[in-house]
């Protein structure tokens, strides 16, 4: 199954503070989990993808967090500049590729204002997540794309399981 993957969860350093959230030297997640994400890895065809770079944003880059979440979407990095259209950018990137390369599944980095699926962070720089999604998660769903994010490695392999 094609799966496209956020860069960052494969430990490419494309977060905003220069570094990655690679799952496979994770501390916090256990050797059985991370062998079932490096079977995932080997099992399927991945696609790395980092929206927010896609969009035009450097690395490092100012944090930044989504401060309106449904139409007109505000995003806002930590110093106040307006970046929704970098966000919007990266996250019809990432629908396009899914679309030319008909990848019907992605796995996600939670809690990103591009790809968290489940919760984002409130807007206001506090470390306080709500619940809601990241502009490339919410875009990919709404186009029918399953997305995961790397909490949810067994669900995930199940959807690929059951969907071969």
């Amino acid at each position: 199954m094609k799966i496209l993957i956020s860069s960052c969860l494969l430990g490419e350093d494309v977060r905003y503070d220069g570094n990655n959230s690679s799952i496979a030297f994770n501390p916090k997640f256990s050797f059985s989990l991370k062998e079932l994400f490096m079977d995932i890895l080997c099992e399927n065809e991945i696609y790395s993808f980092c929206p927010e770079v896609a969009g035009g944003l450097s690395i490092p880059r100012i944090p930044a967090e989504i401060v309106k979440n449904d139409k007109p979407f505000i995003v806002k990095n930590q110093e106040g500049l307006d970046i929704t259209i970098n966000f919007l950018l990266g996250a019809k990137k990432a629908l396009d590729i899914c679309k030319d390369e008909n990848i019907k599944v992605a796995l996600l980095k939670a809690n990103s204002p591009s790809c968290g699926n489940i919760n984002i962070y409130d807007g206001t720089f506090s470390n306080n997540l709500i619940a809601g999604q990241g502009l490339t998660a919410k875009l990919l769903e709404e186009n029918g794309i399953m997305v995961f994010n790397e909490t949810q490695l067994k669900e995930l392999n199940k959807f690929i399981k059951t969907n071969k």
